[in-house]
């Protein structure tokens, strides 16, 4: 995992986004707050069971099923299973060393 602090390449409204292997932050102090972090590595190791290509794949279209249900973007994004199963365990800081492979299937 590489930290990156890059604003220009993190969407607006949000503080980090994870593409494989590297992990972009709006603001520099982030590097330090260890849930923000940990949001961002359960996406690494997200990233890697799926092998990268097919997350995408993946995030994209739950993204637009979840838009046609909530009719809403926020609400669509919260609600896809990668980003559930970050915010409900971003700040149990053992979480990743227990987490069992496609955990993420938990939360679709």
């Amino acid at each position: 995992m590489i930290i990156l602090v890059i604003k220009k390449l993190t969407p607006r409204g949000f503080r980090g986004i994870t593409l494989f292997p590297f992990i972009l932050l709006t603001h520099k102090e982030d590097r330090e707050d260890k849930v923000i972090i940990n949001h961002e590595m359960i996406h690494i190791r997200q990233q890697l069971e799926l092998l990268i290509i097919p997350f995408f794949l993946w995030y994209g279209i739950e993204f637009l099923f979840r838009l046609v249900q909530f009719k809403n973007r926020h609400l669509a994004y919260r609600n896809i299973s990668f980003e559930k199963e970050a915010y409900v365990n971003e700040k149990d800081l053992y979480y990743l060393k227990q987490r069992s492979f496609w955990s993420f299937l938990k939360y679709v």
